[in-house]
């Protein structure tokens, strides 16, 4: 029998990392941590990545190969610079562009930091051990995580990042890329409120028939306008929490957006912050 091990003790620190799942997709969970100082949380999340690490949760996998080892971190003004042994370029090559998004993902879900440059001794990783990709020196979460491509030419290319919920009650972003230059917010609604969704263990519990009527911004906050489908139930006028994460988390990655609003005739129903979503 499986046993799964419940932290409640208010004292245990956990922060978010990106691990691959058995469908291969990088999944947003929760690993312990010692201390919230950015070098040493950077340090053992990153450690976490590690494949064969004993703190990665039941029904994920590491992604950096074994033998990997964190040679120096160095953070300054929202950037963070690591050092890795040469051992991390012996990834396979079916993961080394997940590696890089797990990487990045992962330190960046640090709210101070923003920017990330991989080293492996002492140079900076350009591209792709494998494939010879190029990578940018600095990279960020514009390079996107669990990519996936509709495209028909190679001009005005456009992305945008949409959080679904597995069916084991964690998040998945997906990274879409499109040509066009369609309002992203709509799209992120759209694909949350479609019927089909590419895997099945994903899913979005945001009603086919929710319409965004409008959306503005004041301050910091970003306010977006429903009609009444996006309530789970119209008598309580309830929305799901599920459905309110989803779409802020989306926005989070894909236009940076700070706090959302969500307001059904003229009221607002649900708010959500930065500070929430970090603290997930």
């Amino acid at each position: 029998v499986k046993k799964t091990t419940e932290y409640t003790d208010s004292s245990i620190l956990t922060h978010s990392i990106y691990l691959l799942n058995k469908d291969n997709y990088l999944g947003m969970c929760k690993v312990v941590i010692s201390d919230n100082s950015i070098d040493v949380k950077a340090f053992e999340l990153l450690e976490a990545l590690i494949i064969g690490n004993s703190r990665i949760p039941n029904g994920f996998r590491g992604i950096i190969p074994p033998n990997t080892k964190i040679n120096s971190i160095k953070y300054e003004n929202n950037l963070i610079k690591v050092d890795f042994s040469k051992d991390i370029l012996e990834v396979n090559k079916n993961d080394e562009e997940k590696m890089i998004e797990a990487i990045v993902y992962t330190l960046t879900s640090i709210k101070e930091i923003k920017k990330v440059i991989i080293y492996v001794e002492g140079e900076i990783l350009t591209e792709l051990p494998n494939s010879h990709v190029h990578l940018p020196s600095t990279l960020d979460r514009k390079y996107g995580i669990n990519k996936e491509y509709d495209l028909e030419n190679y001009k005005n290319i456009s992305n945008v990042t949409v959080y679904y919920l597995h069916k084991d009650h964690y998040y998945v972003p997906v990274t879409k890329y499109y040509n066009g230059d369609e309002n992203k917010i709509k799209i992120i609604i759209n694909e949350l409120a479609s019927s089909y969704i590419q895997d099945s263990n994903l899913m979005s519990y945001l009603n086919s028939n929710t319409k965004l009527l409008k959306t503005y911004e004041e301050l910091d906050t970003l306010f977006l306008v429903f009609n009444e489908y996006i309530f789970s139930d119209m008598y309580t006028k309830n929305i799901l929490e599920e459905v309110a994460y989803s779409i802020s988390l989306s926005l989070s990655d894909t236009l940076d957006t700070q706090n959302v609003s969500f307001v059904v005739n003229d009221k607002e129903i649900y708010k959500t912050t930065m500070e929430i979503l970090e603290n997930y």
